[in-house]
């Protein structure tokens, strides 16, 4: 866990330590990408839990810090002891 001082992406690590299923999509109001990358993820009986970027000041910043991947969706592969870091909608269709 990551002390506040220690970086500014705390919130990103709380929430992907926070998820208890198979895959974390950070999205964007109004975004086919998003919805392409959910029917994916459903296609393959796969579950996720969503987090809208717009519900939450700052936190788009912090994830392309933390990726250095600029566009939603943002998915994490989250089934392992670690996250793993996918990528948009199109990695996730080469992941899986």
């Amino acid at each position: 866990m990551l002390k506040r001082g220690a970086s500014s992406l705390l919130r990103v690590h709380e929430i992907l330590e926070g998820t208890d299923e198979d895959f974390l999509v950070f999205t964007q109001t109004i975004c086919p990408y998003c919805t392409r990358a959910f029917r994916t993820l459903d296609s393959k009986g796969l579950t996720y839990s969503e987090v809208n970027l717009d519900n939450f000041e700052g936190l788009r910043k912090e994830v392309v810090m933390e990726t250095g991947h600029r566009t939603v969706p943002v998915v994490f592969d989250m089934r392992g002891d670690a996250p793993v870091f996918v990528g948009g909608s199109d990695n996730l269709l080469e992941y899986l």
